[in-house]
């Protein structure tokens, strides 16, 4: 595996490639890579001849009272993990080469990012659409794939690319949890046991809200209702929202019809975590 600093030899890899007909997946990550990162990089390896991922914690979607400064990294950790999964380059480019100081240009996707995280996260998702379409002119991938625990992320950057007309697929693909049902985060590490353990209730009020949906739920209120007494045990779990939407536009749903998102977000302690349900309704 090549590991890769500079923006102008990732370009001439890319431009390389493709001149010699090589197809090109892309896994973009912020580091401290777990198994949800793997299975990313696995399809990634499944679908193109050339894996990239990249390794880049950026600074311009974390809001001034966010944990930029304290967002795990442990860059050999990651090197190995990269390595062993069958990546054929690990871009990791300094701050001061993608944004430097002359920068100006910001991407802003609207309505999707409006709802959800866009509510308490303002400037979060026009820092990730400004970094994934940088980082897709300068890899030029084929395929580039995304979790689906990062669901509102997911959906920005689909309509991005529908948006700009970017000759780029955009894969989605499932969360992956602990064997207790806890979504697989970077963050998790910062939990204290009682978080931790406090941290499963998020897990169990979307199994809960799945449960209804399987038996014919359809009214957004009485999920919602459900969802949230599971959550009035755990005192640690501050909510900050928990929401039902469409799984397209992300707007608020009241009656379930078509296929839909249940989302949520929590603080347990300092730490904030995510993550959903998508159902599709017949």
């Amino acid at each position: 595996m090549e590991v890769i600093k500079t923006i102008k030899e990732m370009k001439e890899f890319s431009s390389q490639a493709r001149r010699a007909g090589k197809t090109i997946a892309f896994v973009p990550t912020m580091g401290f890579f777990h198994d949800g990162h793997l299975s990313l990089m696995r399809e990634g390896r499944r679908r193109c001849d050339l894996l990239i991922i990249s390794l880049f914690v950026n600074p311009t979607q974390f809001g001034p009272n966010e944990d930029f400064k304290n967002y795990p990294r442990d860059f050999e950790r990651d090197r190995k993990m990269a390595e062993e999964v069958g990546a054929d380059v690990l871009f990791a480019p300094e701050a001061s080469d993608m944004y430097p100081s002359n920068h100006q240009t910001i991407v802003r996707v609207e309505k999707v990012t409006q709802n959800l995280c866009g509510r308490s996260r303002p400037v979060h998702f026009q820092g990730v659409a400004t970094v994934v379409l940088m980082l897709f002119e300068i890899v030029t991938p084929h395929a580039a794939i995304f979790g689906e625990k990062d669901y509102q992320q997911l959906v920005t950057i689909q309509q991005m690319v529908r948006d700009l007309h970017m000759r780029v697929e955009v894969v989605g693909m499932p969360t992956v949890r602990e064997e207790d049902g806890l979504a697989m985060s970077s963050r998790n590490r910062y939990l204290l046991l009682e978080e931790r353990k406090a941290a499963l209730s998020l897990y169990r009020s979307l199994q809960k809200a799945k449960e209804l949906l399987q038996k014919g739920e359809r009214k957004a209120e009485r999920i919602l209702h459900e969802m949230k007494e599971i959550f009035q045990s755990e005192p640690l779990v501050k909510i900050d929202y928990v929401q039902i939407c469409d799984a397209y536009s992300l707007q608020d749903v009241n009656q379930i019809e078509g296929d839909v998102v249940v989302a949520l977000a929590a603080y347990l302690g300092k730490t904030r975590l995510i993550d959903n349900l998508i159902f599709h309704a017949l």
